[in-house]
């Protein structure tokens, strides 16, 4: 089974789908041979990598598109859950000013200050601030809120409840802001939470307060001059009183790998500088040891396999995420909030080690002088939560494409 992948396995490695691999099955793409025990899909390992080295070259032709625009005045945004900066940074570097940042994590509030000593950041929970000074005031309210379950009192589900939960309070602050434009940020996983009902809570609540919600989308990261396959689901909403049309960021054809965020190259003008990191034990170091670039635990001697995943070995699925080792030529998987956890493993493609926090932090894209406060722990979760900056800036033209149009129009 070490030359085969299961179905995941194949649609993780490509960045596809399981049903487009299906299709791509149905249609001879790439072909699936049946396992005879289970009789389920599984693929050819040197098939799959071969197919997915060709996406990366086709993707890798002369770019012909740019999201680039340049701001006609000067525009400003509200961001509440601000984390470490990545979505802020990212705005500034298309052209918006933040006026304010809600967060309410103290490290990551350290963090923005010792950046940005010109940011006001409101240093707190959510609940506790009133936004009513900034009253049309601002351009855009931007907040990657948590997800949380609603409270479903009756077919139509409007803001009263939705109180307690985060995106009440993105909401709240919406309304009391009212600015033109709105743009929520969240996982991927948004779209099936509790079979979609969360998702299109979150759309009445903004019809209710008087913003028409676009078709969401969910960006991949690869596809915005990220080296990481990182998805984000984008909610936008457009004040019912504005008639434009919103344009999401148009995807770049170049996709940037392990190498790029680390090496001198196009995406950073130098090597990714030393800094701390964690550290594996012993006993890991001696398993991801035999683990060869872009493999993982099926690459490991069948004994050590079985000692090494415990219960997990006999478990059906790929597991792809133990012992896995990155690889220099691909895109970096997600990046967590702790770069050891067994299921997530994201081992460095040369060394038997973590990524350390400015490896993180180049493969999230933030600029290395942007520094993290707190414990290595700390920087750890606040380099892994936020989004990525290049991404957050690709978002940040497309805002600032619609704001363009929106000022010339009620000129």
């Amino acid at each position: 089974m070490n030359e085969y992948l299961t179905l995941s396995e194949a649609a993780e490695l490509i960045g596809k789908s399981k049903e487009t691999l299906r299709r791509w099955d149905r249609e001879g793409k790439l072909s699936a041979v049946r396992e005879p025990m289970s009789n389920y899909r599984v693929y050819h390992k040197e098939q799959v990598e071969t197919l997915f080295t060709d996406f990366l070259i086709q993707n890798n032709a002369i770019e012909t598109v740019s999201n680039y625009v340049e701001p006609h005045n000067e525009y400003s945004v509200l961001e509440l859950f601000a984390g470490a900066g990545g979505l802020a940074v990212g705005m500034e570097k298309s052209g918006l000013k933040c006026v304010a940042l809600n967060e309410i994590d103290k490290w990551a509030c350290q963090t923005l200050r010792n950046n940005r000593p010109n940011w006001n950041v409101l240093e707190g929970d959510i609940k506790s601030f009133d936004f009513s000074e900034y009253h049309n005031k601002v351009d855009v309210v931007t907040g990657s809120f948590p997800c949380q379950a609603f409270s479903y009192a009756g077919k139509k589900l409007g803001l009263a409840d939705a109180r307690g939960t985060l995106f009440y309070e993105f909401a709240r602050a919406v309304k009391e802001v009212n600015p033109p434009i709105c743009i929520g940020e969240n996982v991927r996983g948004l779209l099936s939470h509790e079979n979609g009902k969360t998702l299109q809570g979150m759309i009445s609540i903004l019809d209710e307060i008087g913003y028409n919600v676009v078709p969401v989308q969910v960006l991949k990261a690869i596809n915005f001059n990220v080296p990481q396959k990182r998805e984000r689901l984008i909610l936008v909403g457009i004040r019912k009183d504005i008639d434009l049309k919103y344009e999401y960021p148009k995807p770049y054809k170049k996709i940037y790998n392990l190498k790029d965020a680390l090496k001198k190259g196009d995406l950073f003008d130098c090597n990714v500088p030393k800094s701390e990191g964690s550290k594996y034990p012993k006993s890991k170091i001696d398993v991801l040891d035999l683990v060869p670039q872009k493999g993982y635990w099926r690459d490991l001697p069948l004994e050590i396999q079985k000692e090494f995943m415990g219960g997990s070995f006999h478990l059906g699925g790929g597991k792809t995420g133990m012992a896995r080792r990155m690889g220099w030529d691909e895109p970096c998987l997600t990046l967590m909030c702790s770069p050891a956890q067994k299921q997530t493993e994201r081992c460095h493609p040369e060394e038997t080690r973590p990524f350390t926090v400015r490896e993180y932090a180049r493969i999230q894209t933030f600029p290395d002088d942007w520094k993290f406060e707190g414990s290595i722990a700390q920087q750890y979760k606040q380099i892994g939560n936020a989004v990525p900056v290049n991404l957050g800036k690709e978002v940040g033209y497309s805002i600032v494409n619609f704001l363009n149009k929106y000022y010339h129009c009620i000129k």
